[in-house]
């Protein structure tokens, strides 16, 4: 160890280089400017001189030689008195090269505490990687139960010889992390005592590698600690788990907030292939009382190629809704598959005989060496509706969109006859009020304007649309979660709404001295998000789809806005030459927003019915009956809408609280208060399952309160695994609106049963790290060689209040007082 590195471990810096610079300045004011080194040269000179005076004027009684060095301590004590005044200052700018910093994540999530099963030839070569022994403690005649996952982490952290943990900690400078509680979750690791903190504990960093997390969200984690700890000198992250990634965001977007120099390096433990048998259920949110729908089981299977399963779906009344109903289980299909794909679809006719909520499962049997059999069926709430849904068409005049809209609905089983209504300017008066089709005025009561569930708007006159109307049309999709259609027409267009509460909800931003565009014809153009909504969909695959948007052909005109309005708008089809007034953005055809709780959308021109040239309605009734499905079917129908209860999410863990919220108005929609109310809050009651399967249910009262006008809320916790039923009383029309939540007392981390390796790769590869197995992590070691970052640091060291210049004023005083004691000066 050198000069330079002696004074850096004093100074409490390692690897310092080369001390570039040793300055020495004043802190008090009176000596730290231009001329304070000039007062403190004068004050030495007369300190001096007044030692010299006090020892040659009135001390004669001793020798000359004895009394010139008592001046001498006596001016050298009073001129470092006077510096320690002055406030002595030593600055030091040194040159260092730090340890890099390395960080080690371990995953503390339920899924570590899997055994895999794997075969015993790896299996013993992982235990002899990490040093553990395959066979536990006890009779030497039972099948050994393998280790978990967790084991062999554990296992390493221990290891004898040749230990990794060791030699990071000699190379970095190491801290260890802990994630088992989602984003919040990221726990620091003991890795040292304070007996020897020099030296890594094994046994104290083991004991610390619980399993206790109930989700893995390793980006969430990254990001966690990006927030609450510096990264400059950080180079780079091994993050040890199984990659079962199951929240939060992405590890790829968690690792880009340690720093783009930052490597992340990934240990994977667990088997990345294992028997496994699972099932997800697909079925429409909705169905109609008496019309057939699809009830479809999703069979996945890892190493199960050519077995045969029986494959089940079952469907049971949430609750019995009135007296004489009861909650049997109906056998929506049974059918033995063959596996012959890691993913097949089974496809079960059904056709609801009752309304109600209804919970659909589908499940398949165990199969001998699963090692997770929580994934082997799965459940899905689903609404059987005996009621339709209702349209109000608005227009000037019928136009050909009008005439095959309403044909469309009328045939629609969820519309109907009675659902579709509408208001035509041009019509007659007398026919507007005889023929139940029409409505007379768009001036209706709330209690019936709100009824609706979705709204289209045509080419009318702005003018003729009421104040009140467009406020109410307002409510009804930002407070009801209604939904609104605009179509554009020749006549008046969309500049028409130009100052209206309809167009602040537009995806688009209208123009009021827009003109129709009609110089040439073009071919509508899908944008790339189109994809992501069903009612731009209209075929199987995409070149059925792109057969079907085809057949609309050239259109010859439509209307221009201004530009998409920025904050939630989604182009979903766009003008493949023409601009909005940026030059740069093309002209949107069809957009969507998300406006409150409903959506708007837009289509810039009335020509959607030329999409029945070649195919008659096929596809002209799937873009507009997916579209309507879309907005109407997203919230409570008709009425309904007027007191409705719901929960935060349909799925919870135990431990956790549902959060219930409680929409209410009176018969005009008015919202519901807290004075409205007898005991100035909603009433219900809150079903909770038995412990154990035969116990009966326990039903609590709970008190909803009022959070705002129109909604109340309540917070319920839920400790044990089943069917929750919550039911909130009506108080305008004193009936009791109920729905349900599914409680899973099993952890999610479960629900796969194999390392993710995908994303494991993946997160090393976008960082510039690497991937390893249990058997091939020393080559950590090589491959992570960071370079030393070099530091200059300025250290600021007071003088006066050190040691040594204490001990040299003392020291100057007890040898003055001691010569003076020799020579007998009093």
């Amino acid at each position: 160890m050198n000069w330079n590195q002696t004074v850096g471990r004093l100074l409490g810096y390692e690897d310092v280089t080369s001390i570039d610079s040793v300055r020495l300045t004043f802190g008090a004011p009176w000596a730290s400017g231009s001329g304070g080194g000039a007062w403190i040269v004068l004050g030495c000179l007369a300190l001096c001189g007044l030692s010299w005076l006090f020892y040659h004027r009135f001390q004669r009684s001793s020798r000359v030689r004895v009394r010139a060095l008592l001046a001498v301590c006596r001016a050298v004590s009073l001129c470092l008195l006077l510096l320690i005044l002055a406030d002595p200052i030593v600055e030091t700018r040194f040159t260092s090269h730090p340890r890099p910093a390395l960080w080690v994540l371990f995953d503390g999530s339920d899924s570590m505490a899997i055994a895999d099963q794997m075969p015993l030839e790896q299996q013993q070569r992982l235990s002899e990687a990490v040093d553990l022994s395959a066979t536990k403690p006890g009779d030497a005649t039972a099948k050994p139960s393998p280790p978990t996952r967790s084991d062999y982490v554990r296992a390493l952290v221990r290891k004898t010889e040749d230990n990794l943990f060791d030699e990071l900690h000699r190379r970095y400078r190491l801290r260890g992390y802990l994630f088992d509680a989602g984003a919040d979750g990221v726990r620091s690791l003991r890795m040292t005592t304070e007996e020897a903190p020099d030296t890594l504990d094994h046994e104290l960093l083991a004991s610390q590698l619980t399993t206790d997390g109930q989700v893995t969200a390793i980006g969430d984690a990254l990001e966690n600690l990006a927030l609450r700890h510096a990264t400059s000198n950080l180079a780079g992250v091994l993050v040890i788990s199984d990659f079962d990634q199951n929240s939060g965001q992405t590890v790829s977007q968690g690792a880009q907030k340690l720093g783009a120099a930052v490597k992340v390096f990934a240990l994977g433990v667990g088997s990345p292939t294992a028997v496994d048998l699972a099932v997800e259920i697909r079925a429409p949110l909705r169905m109609k009382k008496a019309e057939q729908s699809t009830v479809t089981a999703i069979v996945s299977q890892k190493e199960l190629d050519g077995r045969l399963v029986q494959v089940r779906v079952l469907a049971e009344r949430t609750a019995a809704e009135s007296v004489g109903q009861t909650s049997d289980q109906i056998v929506v299909g049974e059918r033995e598959v063959e596996l012959t794909a890691t993913r097949i679809p089974v496809e079960f006719p059904f056709t609801p005989a009752e309304p109600g909520r209804y919970v659909f499962r589908a499940e398949v049997d165990p199969l001998e060496a699963e090692i997770v059999e929580q994934n082997n069926q799965d459940e899905r709430e689903v609404t059987v509706i005996d009621d339709f849904m209702r349209l109000l068409f608005v227009e000037q005049e019928p136009t050909w969109e009008w005439r095959f809209v309403k044909e469309v609905f009328h045939r629609d089983k969820l519309v109907g006859m009675r659902g579709f209504r509408t208001f035509l300017r041009s019509a007659d008066p007398s026919v507007r009020e005889s023929n139940e089709l029409f409505l007379p005025t768009l001036t209706m009561p709330r209690s019936e304007f709100f009824r609706n569930d979705v709204i289209f708007l045509g080419d009318i006159e702005g003018s003729k649309l009421s104040g009140r109307f467009c406020e109410m049309t307002k409510e009804f999709v930002s407070q009801f979660g209604g939904g609104l259609v605009v179509i554009a027409g020749p006549r008046f267009g969309p500049g028409q709404l130009a100052g209206t509460a309809i167009a602040d909800m537009l995806p688009v931003i209208v123009d009021a001295d827009a003109r129709l565009r009609d110089a040439r014809d073009f071919q509508l153009m899908l944008a790339p998000m189109a994809a992501q909504f069903d009612f731009m969909q209209l075929g199987e695959d995409p070149e059925e789809n792109r057969v079907a948007w085809a057949n609309l052909g050239k259109l010859p005109w439509y209307q221009p806005v201004k530009r998409l309005e920025p904050s939630a708008s989604t182009v979903l089809a766009s003008h493949p030459t023409d601009t909005c007034v940026d030059g740069k953005t093309p002209q949107p055809l069809i957009a969507v927003r998300k406006y409150g709780r409903g959506e708007v959308i837009y289509v810039a021109m009335n020509e959607m019915w030329r999409m029945r040239r070649k195919y008659g309605e096929l596809y002209y009734r799937q873009f507009w009956g997916q579209m309507i499905h879309r907005l109407g079917l997203s919230h409570a129908l008709g009425s309904q809408k007027r007191f409705v209860v719901r929960t935060d999410r349909q799925v919870y863990q135990a431990d956790e609280t549902v959060l219930v919220t409680v929409e209410a108005y009176n018969r005009d929609f008015e919202p519901l208060t807290a004075a409205d109310l007898p005991d100035q809050m909603l009433s219900g009651q809150v079903v909770r399952p038995g412990r154990n399967a035969s116990d009966e249910s326990v039903t609590e009262a709970i008190s909803v309160t009022e959070l705002r006008p129109g909604v109340f809320e309540a917070r319920i916790p839920v400790f044990e695994g089943g069917e929750y039923r919550i039911r909130v009383t009506d108080p305008v029309e004193n009936q009791v609106v109920e729905t349900h939540v599914q409680v899973r007392s099993l952890s999610a981390e479960r629900l796969s049963a194999v390392r993710n390796t995908s994303i494991q790769q993946s997160v090393a590869r976008a960082t510039n790290g690497r991937s390893y197995e249990l058997n091939t992590v020393s080559q950590f070691l090589q491959d992570f060689n960071p370079p030393r970052l070099t530091e200059t640091t300025v250290e600021v060291f007071p003088l006066w209040n050190t040691w040594m210049c204490f001990g040299l004023v003392v020291l100057l005083l007890l040898g003055e007082w001691m010569i003076r004691k020799l020579v007998n000066l009093a």
